[in-house]
């Protein structure tokens, strides 16, 4: 059997690559199976609850209309646990078998500046992930963990290996394939860094399901229909999508035969799903943080919130992707709104929580373009604009201890954010940060837009407030 190894058992694995190979292998395709497990010690009771179950687990799926089904996944043949030195990771890493190497460590976990380079400056992980590679230690971070796995590769002779890329991050095989040749550049090894060059590719890819964090309701509706006692089981909404680049070259499962669409370009795909979906996700949550809901179909289901988000998908998002000169292949109105149908799914109840983290990533990767693009056609941004006024509003909120969740953002300096937002002039402050907004920094057209914008959420927070203050 073909092996996949993917690096990040987390939930958005299990209910998305992980549910296509199970469906290739329910077509009688046994030919691949997958083998996982995490680069930190993280997740350790669902771990041990897919080492007992033999790497199975039920997925809930849920319509739009709250119709529910239950699906026992089996793909998942081999749960690695955790050692602090990934010798188990290394091993199915190093083994001619495994032809895929595939991830899932959310959009901060590259490390990559707006002009793709990375960071070494402003994150202390991964210059100690250099270090402990250097000293011949594994690393923890995607490069560091690729890098030890790929040198035993190299020296067992085991062959060419796909490097694919499950995360949120436009162009994502390209650069995360880019920002693992800079860390072997740094490391200095350069029979590696051939190698690499020469066993691997990196197809960039489009995925796409709501997925969020499990809860015990899950496992308790579970038990309910199925009569299966299951600490691992997750639910994700009914949609699912997987878009590839077709340069796998060492092999790959027939997806195609399972509705995954390989295609020679993901560009168009990819753009429409993280300007459409995943900047209007952000959308709604930090809106939706800001007026007090909880859930992400609280605020899609609002309508002034439900409009910010149809506006910016409407005025400047779709008038860019979609141009006489280059026509999109997708119907974006009509993928705009399926898109803010799946997000007000009752059933769901994903978090405000999940959806907002990682601002300090998205702000560059899903926003930025589109406010760039409008720029350089001389066009309106004053739709685009609430996005990162409402951004700001969230973290002034976090700022003064307002938000009622842990915020996390792998990419956000927390001085910095502090500086910005008790600054006498945040929007100034915040339309001036390099690593938001490259090249953008300071325009003076970001800046005034951004400020209206922000006059817009205050006024809106506002008259949320006063409305929920009126008595019934």
């Amino acid at each position: 059997m073909n092996t996949i190894l993917h690096l990040g058992l987390g939930s958005f694995h299990r209910a998305h690559q992980a549910v296509y190979v199970h469906q290739l292998r329910q077509l009688g395709d046994l030919s691949w199976g997958i083998a996982a497990g995490n680069l930190r010690p993280d997740m350790p009771d669902t771990i041990a609850a897919l080492q007992a179950q033999g790497g199975a687990y039920m997925l809930e799926t849920v319509t739009p209309q709250s119709e529910k089904t239950y699906t026992r996944i089996t793909s998942i043949q081999r749960v690695i646990p955790y050692q602090d030195d990934l010798a188990p990771l290394v091993a199915v890493g190093a083994d001619a078998a495994t032809r895929i190497i595939s991830f899932t460590v959310t959009e901060a976990g590259y490390y990559l500046d707006a002009n793709n380079q990375l960071d070494w400056a402003s994150f202390a992980d991964l210059r100690a992930d250099l270090a402990a590679v250097r000293s011949g230690q594994v690393g923890h971070t995607i490069y560091g963990a690729l890098v030890s796995l790929l040198r035993a590769r190299m020296q067992t002779g085991s062959g060419p290996v796909t490097l694919m890329n499950c995360d949120n991050l436009r162009h994502n095989g390209e650069r995360s394939c880019s920002g693992l040749l800079q860390f072997i550049e740094a490391l200095g090894d350069s029979d590696l860094l051939q190698w690499v060059q020469d066993n691997t590719t990196s197809p960039k890819a489009m995925v796409d399901r709501i997925t969020p964090r499990p809860t015990s309701d899950v496992a308790a509706r579970v038990k309910a229909v199925t009569g299966q006692d299951d600490p691992a089981a997750l639910m994700a909404e009914s949609f699912i999508q997987w878009v590839i680049e077709d340069c796998f070259i060492a092999g790959r499962p027939a997806w195609e035969r399972v509705g995954v669409e390989m295609v020679d370009s993901v560009d168009a795909y990819e753009e429409a799903k993280i300007r459409l979906l995943n900047a209007t996700h952000s959308c709604i949550a930090w809106a939706g943080t800001l007026v007090g809901y909880q859930y992400i179909h609280e605020g899609t289901q609002d309508a002034v919130i439900r409009r910010m988000a149809y506006d910016y998908v409407t005025d400047d998002v779709i008038p860019v992707l979609d141009t006489p000169e280059k026509p999109c292949p997708l119907n974006l109105p009509q993928y705009r709104d399926v898109v803010l149908d799946r997000f007000g799914n009752p059933a769901i109840c994903d978090t405000n929580q999940r959806v907002a983290m990682d601002g300090f990533s998205k702000m560059p990767g899903f926003i930025a373009p589109t406010i760039r693009e409008r720029l350089a056609r001389g066009e309106s941004i004053a739709s685009v604009a609430m996005l990162p006024a409402l951004f700001l509003a969230y973290l002034q909120r976090w700022h003064v201890g307002q938000i009622p969740y842990t915020y996390q953002d792998q990419a956000m300096q927390p001085e910095v954010a502090h500086a910005m937002c008790g600054a006498a002039d945040p929007v100034a402050v915040f339309c001036a940060n390099t690593s938001l907004w490259g090249e953008l920094a300071e325009d003076v057209r970001l800046v005034d837009a951004v400020r209206r914008a922000h006059e817009r959420v205050g006024r809106f927070v506002s008259d949320h407030t006063s409305a929920s203050a009126v008595p019934n």
